[in-house]
């Protein structure tokens, strides 16, 4: 997450926040109706952007596993290999195991819902009629 510091750093250097292009680039895919290759998605990215740059990027977040590549023409058209709820459910799920007080960290995020997600989230532990928020089943529910 970026903190104010992070955002002045940024305005002062012209330089995005660590992570930044990373979070941009995996938008740009998630938005898109299908794979994009690093030209696509420079044109989807603000500022101007090196095409190296974002095929490095790109290259990066595929050797992480989180983009699939296709062979297209002379190079590859990329796509998340997740939607964009099941990553940052992962990255919840990772900082959340990572964390050395389970119990305040949660009691703190439940403290800091707005009332609209705090009755969805209630809704969900409940097992509202096993219905997620997309209209699919939950787990184990057929």
């Amino acid at each position: 997450m970026a903190g104010r510091g992070d955002e002045e750093a940024h305005e002062a250097s012209g330089r995005r926040a660590r992570g930044e292009l990373e979070s941009d680039v995996l938008a740009a895919l998630w938005a898109a109706d299908g794979p994009l290759t690093a030209r696509d998605v420079r044109g989807r990215l603000k500022g101007d952007l090196a095409y190296t740059t974002v095929l490095t990027i790109l290259s990066r977040l595929y050797d992480k596993g989180m983009l699939a590549r296709h062979r297209e023409g002379r190079g590859h058209a990329y796509e998340p290999v997740r939607d964009e709820a099941s990553h940052t459910a992962q990255r919840m799920h990772s900082l959340l195991k990572g964390g050395s007080d389970r119990e305040a960290v949660l009691a703190r995020f439940v403290s800091e819902l707005s009332e609209q997600d705090e009755r969805l989230l209630h809704q969900l532990l409940s097992g509202h009629d096993g219905i997620l928020p997309d209209n699919r089943r939950s787990p184990g529910e057929r």
